[in-house]
């Protein structure tokens, strides 16, 4: 199906334990079109090298500023003089996510959390550690708006915003041949992170399920995602994904009863952790679960000695 409609599918490897991104590259109208970077690494700059050999790259789509996708596109850049697009809003937050402005308030922000003062500072520097793997940073020469069409291999596909995962992340559809490029609004297997990393969407779930019924009306039939394989039946895996999160939400409502920091929260929600980096995920998601409960009502927050409490 890829090659029918002139997709190939680059995967490329990630020192994570989720251990891979699909990007894309097709040709479009003006060149060559690649679809998210992976990470600025030795690693991906050969990749790249070898699948561009011969190919005047003319464009570098970035769905959102997560580093497994927007990290080498300043890079690749400079190599190919490609235009770079990208929603406007995440590319100010890639641009911000990494300065030392920032990552130096995560401190307070993780004292308020609840987290140890090591694991806190194990947390910070982590983050800190992408910053090799998403600069230089890209010039953005054109910010993605709803509805704008583009030639992506042998299909025009239509511009839609999904935020949630991120704040602006974008999904690509063609409604001829019913194909969704998810990226990360919709995966096969795992279910995409939905956190709050201190700073902008204040209740990212809540807009997450929002998107979602706005993908759902598609009804779209095969899909290309950002990770994991392709597959057929873009709704099944929506209602698979919203009970998921409904599942998650009952039992950070049953961790809650006593009050309880974010921290402790998430170890109740993620038993499992192995390392710093997933510690970072998983605290971002719980913050992202208890927001959207205290937000409806169901449950409270209060703070004390800079530290914010969650109750029922």
């Amino acid at each position: 199906m890829l090659e029918q409609i002139g997709l190939k599918l680059v995967r490329l490897d990630l020192p994570f334990r989720l251990n891979h991104v699909n990007c894309l590259l097709a040709e479009g109208e003006k060149g060559w079109v690649v679809i998210d970077t992976g990470l600025n690494n030795e690693y991906s700059k050969q990749r790249w090298k070898e699948e561009l050999e011969g190919k005047e790259v003319s464009d570098i789509f970035v769905t959102h500023y997560h580093p497994d996708h927007f990290g080498y596109a300043g890079g690749l850049q400079l190599q190919t003089g490609a235009n770079v697009s990208m929603p406007k809003i995440d590319a100010e937050n890639g641009l911000k996510v990494w300065t030392d402005q920032f990552l130096n308030q995560l401190h307070d922000h993780y004292a308020s959390a609840g987290i140890p003062k090591p694991i806190a500072t194990a947390m910070v520097e982590n983050t800190r550690e992408f910053v090799q793997r998403v600069t230089p940073y890209p010039t953005i020469t054109h910010y993605f708006q709803e509805g704008e069409r583009f030639q992506i291999g042998k299909l025009e596909y239509e511009v839609l915003f999904t935020p949630g995962h991120s704040d602006g992340l974008i999904v690509f559809y063609n409604q001829e041949k019913n194909v969704l490029l998810s990226t990360d609004h919709i995966l096969p297997k795992i279910t995409p992170n939905i956190s709050y990393w201190f700073h902008g969407d204040p209740n990212p779930l809540a807009t997450y399920f929002r998107s979602l019924q706005k993908i759902k009306e598609l009804d779209a039939d095969f899909v290309i995602p950002g990770h994991g394989k392709t597959f057929h039946g873009a709704n099944d895996r929506i209602n698979a994904i919203i009970k998921h999160h409904e599942d998650r939400l009952a039992k950070t409502l049953d961790a809650l009863k006593e009050k309880s920091t974010v921290y402790d929260v998430s170890k109740a929600l993620f038993p499992k952790i192995e390392t710093i980096h997933e510690t970072r995920f998983a605290v971002g998601e719980t913050i992202a679960h208890l927001e959207f409960l205290r937000t409806k009502g169901e449950i409270n927050r209060e703070e004390k000695d800079g530290q914010f409490y969650y109750f029922v």
